[in-house]
């Protein structure tokens, strides 16, 4: 009798793990998390000296304390900080995503950038620009429709040779699956041209932020081995 309670038992246990498991690995296949519309504006806002401090985190201290700082605002992107060395520090959001990410209007995604100063000139406009349109309520294929006619008259400017940024922050938000992800640089080019971009031994991602749909624009990611406080980042 002793014998058959714990053959019970263990029946039991071994049938409650399999559920436990199966439920776990049911949770693992599930879609990530999806954003079909913007949240109210105010969960995509911070404190200003948050999100100053969130920013400069994007990169080396030896630049982002000389960089000039915006934040958002429910009108767009303000100034709060004046640099010095044509860097430009911001956290974009998640309107930034590919216009296909289920991501696009997550409003816990923050991602700290600190935009190089040819980057300054030709590609920060991109998020001035998205940012303007969804602020005025438009609708995603509203504003990818929008960013196209602004590159189509040259209300937007063409790429800057040399245009890189640094998001080695360790505190951003990138997405609901990676979190911060690792640290890396990103570089500007023509969709022409990719850098071996994902072959196999090569450094290089192809990120695809803009990928020519619509911005003309490849996004070239590059490891940065290191967060922007010197500490080791997880490797790939």
């Amino acid at each position: 009798m002793k014998n058959h309670a714990v053959s019970i038992s263990c029946h039991i246990v071994v049938c409650t793990l399999a559920v436990v498991l199966a439920a776990a690995a049911s949770a693992a296949q599930q879609p990530p998390h999806s954003y079909p519309s913007m949240a109210p504006l105010s969960q995509y806002l911070m404190p200003d000296q948050a999100e100053i401090a969130l920013a400069r985190s994007a990169a080396p201290a030896s630049i982002s304390s000389q960089a000039t700082v915006l934040v958002l605002k429910p009108h767009g992107y303000v100034t709060a900080v004046e640099g010095k060395n044509g860097f430009v520090c911001v956290v974009e959001r998640a309107w930034m995503s590919p216009f296909d990410s289920p991501q696009f209007w997550n409003p816990k995604l923050r991602g700290p950038i600190c935009f190089n100063p040819q980057a300054a000139k030709s590609i920060l406009p991109i998020t001035y620009k998205r940012t303007e349109l969804v602020l005025t309520g438009q609708s995603k294929e509203e504003i990818r429709k929008d960013i196209e006619a602004a590159f189509a008259s040259k209300q937007l400017p063409p790429l800057e040779p040399g245009a890189m940024s640094y998001m080695m922050s360790r505190q951003g938000y990138l997405d609901d699956q990676f979190g911060h992800w690792i640290s890396h640089l990103m570089f500007y080019t023509a969709t022409d041209v990719n850098w071996g971009a994902d072959q196999n031994g090569s450094p290089v991602m192809l990120n695809p932020q803009f990928h020519g749909e619509p911005e003309p624009v490849n996004v070239l990611m590059i490891p940065a081995g290191k967060w922007s406080d010197g500490t080791p980042s997880p490797a790939m």
